[in-house]
């Protein structure tokens, strides 16, 4: 499977970003705006926290198989597939989502003396930071699921679950 690219994740939060950027000057005009969930923040940090937390036991998992520890429990080579298609999945998610809602909050800059807009602005902040640590978290993860490459294969790019 293809390792992430940070390219691809910045690219789309950007084009994310925009977009969302010029949707939210649109539906101003119209007199509205939807607003940010606070729920948005909270849940792309639980989903960085289960990312973080899968990547730190399959790491101690593979470090102990590797140093052969008497009783040490192996890993899964599926199980490390799964957790990184799921890490990648996130991340690109995560990618998309902090762009629209940066977007959103470059927008409601513009009107932060307005308490109910500046909090929108605030969660939109914190959605940003949150998604930003998703895909810290899901390129911990993939960095963790990587196998040495051998020496007669070329497989630059690629990533091998454990």
């Amino acid at each position: 499977m293809r390792e992430l690219r940070i390219r691809t994740l910045a690219a789309v939060f950007v084009v994310a970003g925009v977009l969302s950027w010029a949707g939210a000057r649109l539906w101003n005009s119209m007199g509205t705006l939807p607003s940010v969930p606070l729920a948005a923040p909270i849940v792309l940090a639980l989903i960085a926290v289960v990312l973080l937390a899968t990547a730190l036991s399959l790491r101690g998992r593979l470090r102990a198989q590797r140093e052969r520890r008497p009783g040490a429990e192996g890993v899964d080579p599926m199980l490390a597939a799964r957790a990184v298609v799921f890490g990648q999945a996130s991340a690109l998610v995560a990618a998309l989502v902090a762009g629209v809602y940066g977007g959103v909050g470059v927008f409601l800059l513009e009107s932060l003396e307005i308490p109910a807009r500046r909090d929108q602005a605030i969660y939109a902040g914190f959605s940003v930071l949150a998604g930003l640590a998703v895909i810290a978290a899901a390129l911990f993860l993939e960095r963790v699921c990587r196998l040495p490459e051998d020496d007669d294969t070329n497989g630059e790019g690629t990533v091998r679950a454990a």
